[in-house]
């Protein structure tokens, strides 16, 4: 083998490993996209046999409706099975490697919402999902032959719930303020940061029941994963109430992995052996997708703004 070349592949910090997180992680993209085309099902049907709530909130006897909704219990399960399959990804490989592999939902959703509805997809919003997915799996490819995996420091760990806090805080006071003038895309944007905090979590947990540590920032880690699942699963119910399911899972796949990217390069270190021109591939992709979701918003015919 050529010297130079040799010197090449010993720079790149590929792990076999990582090839088997990445199929996993397309299975659970799949079961993604079904449960939220059957959670979206229900939530339209219990908010036409209810008072509208549009840009106030899903209110708890909705939330209780819910439940008795096969569509939205089936859909629910769904998304059961693709957490499964997204936490046996992320034992596998690095977190900006199979993160966003969850935009392949997108297409899925799309396509079969389309069906479904009856919805004819416009250009603006096909080239948006192009968008979205394009920029998503641009951003795989590089991170699959430069990012690695590094264990969590409790300091990174203290790092990372401390902004949780403030993300949650944010939220909450947000919502409160302004809940009648939120629409759609408030919903999707917020779901994707939390769930990105949910996935980065879950990620250091399992690094710590592998490392067999078991402490009180542990425990803590579990408490704020369990808190920002709850809050972003609040907020998703209500983008199904306000949006189309497109757009829900354009955040999911492309908010979601993009917070979870940042932190895992700017707290964890996973690109910390990746080539200057990996982290402008990383830039210039992550805003692609990101523009990709408002174009969505902004475009699709179901949206109501």
């Amino acid at each position: 083998m050529d010297p130079d070349l040799s010197e090449i592949v010993e720079q790149i910090p590929l792990d076999p490993q990582t090839f088997i997180g990445i199929p996993l992680a397309l299975i659970g993209a799949v079961f993604l996209s079904l449960g939220a085309q059957f959670q979206h099902r229900g939530v339209v049907k219990v908010e036409k046999h209810t008072v509208d709530t549009l840009g106030k909130g899903l209110n708890l006897k909705q939330l209780a409706l819910l439940l008795a909704r096969p569509s939205w219990v089936i859909g629910t399960l769904m998304l059961g099975l693709a957490i499964v399959f997204q936490l046996s990804s992320l034992y596998f490989a690095p977190l900006i490697v199979v993160q966003p592999l969850g935009a392949i939902a997108l297409v899925v959703t799309a396509i079969v919402n389309s069906r479904v509805n009856h919805v004819q997809l416009n250009r603006k919003t096909i080239i948006a999902i192009i968008m979205c997915v394009g920029g998503v799996f641009l951003f795989v490819g590089v991170a699959a032959f430069t990012a690695v995996d590094k264990p969590v420091t409790d300091r990174q760990l203290v790092v990372i719930l401390i902004i949780l806090a403030v993300v949650l805080a944010i939220a909450g006071i947000t919502f409160a303020l302004f809940r009648a003038k939120i629409r759609a895309i408030y919903y999707v944007i917020m779901a994707g940061i939390v769930y990105g905090f949910v996935a980065t979590l879950a990620k250091v947990v399992l690094g710590k029941l592998e490392q067999g540590e078991f402490g009180w920032l542990t425990l803590l880690c579990i408490v704020g994963m369990l808190s920002a699942t709850a809050i972003g699963a609040y907020f998703v119910q209500n983008a199904y109430a306000s949006g189309p399911p497109d757009l829900v899972i354009a955040g999911l796949t492309v908010v979601d992995p993009l917070v979870a990217v940042i932190i895992g390069i700017a707290v964890l270190g996973e690109a910390s052996q990746a080539p200057p021109w990996a982290i402008g591939v990383y830039i210039v992709a992550g805003a692609i997708a990101v523009w990709g979701v408002f174009q969505l918003a902004k475009n699709h015919p179901q949206t109501r703004l």
